[in-house]
């Protein structure tokens, strides 16, 4: 881009020399032209690139900037309220195209003891814990499907388009991975880790809150009940 505002401004500035040339005849037409475009060029390129460079890095920040805005420091998932507006914005293209099913479930995936874990091998363990976990989901999911952080403990999945019986595939897969994994803190410790998973057919509602409480109680309601829906305990 640099290059090419040189030599515009260096094309422009041969135009005008033309003009000049033309009005002037006596003067030395091409020695002109051809020092005042080398001239152009070599003072505009400099200039030209060095903004480049500034809107190129000013770019970047604001990548940078909207990246963290939209996603969790922690787990790098998208951020609560940034997964309610992909959800409603998704429901709401579902609901108007034809082509497209309004169907998917929302699931929610629970660590019910990792305040005990943080208490007891520090916070730092927590954390590495549940990106353990978001890989563990991200591998198990389809491309496309939404994974945030919805609390401390909490992370929320939507299957755009998907089953019940598709969401019961994904669970399964998350909860083979999850059995197969060793989950250790400093000095090979290995941590005993309780993780719930409930869902809720999305279908046309299109109230996140609704979504997530409906999720959360079947996945609490598991709890007592068994595993009617989606819910193991590992360790």
């Amino acid at each position: 881009m640099a290059t090419l505002a040189a030599l515009a401004c260096a094309v422009g500035a041969s135009a005008l020399v033309c003009v000049l040339s033309l009005l002037v005849p006596d003067r030395p037409f091409w020695l002109e032209l051809t020092a005042v475009a080398s001239i152009s060029a070599a003072v505009t390129f400099p200039l030209q690139f060095a903004l480049c460079l500034r809107n190129e890095s000013l770019r970047a920040t604001r990548q940078e900037l909207e990246h963290a805005r939209r996603h969790d420091p922690v787990t790098g998932t998208l951020r609560a309220s940034e997964f309610a507006t992909s959800i409603e914005h998704a429901i709401d293209r579902r609901r108007v195209s034809t082509a497209e099913s309004a169907d998917g479930v929302m699931l929610v995936l629970r660590v019910g003891n990792l305040d005990e874990i943080g208490g007891r091998y520090g916070p730092q363990w927590a954390d590495t814990l549940l990106q353990s976990l978001v890989r563990i989901v991200h591998s198990s999911v389809r491309y496309g499907d939404l994974v945030a952080r919805l609390a401390s403990d909490e992370l929320g999945i939507y299957l755009p388009g998907a089953t019940p019986e598709n969401a019961r595939d994904i669970c399964d897969r998350i909860r083979e991975r999850v059995k197969e994994t060793t989950f250790t803190a400093g000095q090979e410790r290995q941590i005993s880790v309780t993780v719930r998973l409930g869902g809720t057919r999305v279908g046309d509602q299109a109230d996140f809150q609704a979504l997530r409480e409906a999720a959360n109680r079947a996945a609490l309601a598991e709890e007592e009940t068994g595993p009617l829906l989606f819910r193991e305990l590992f360790s």
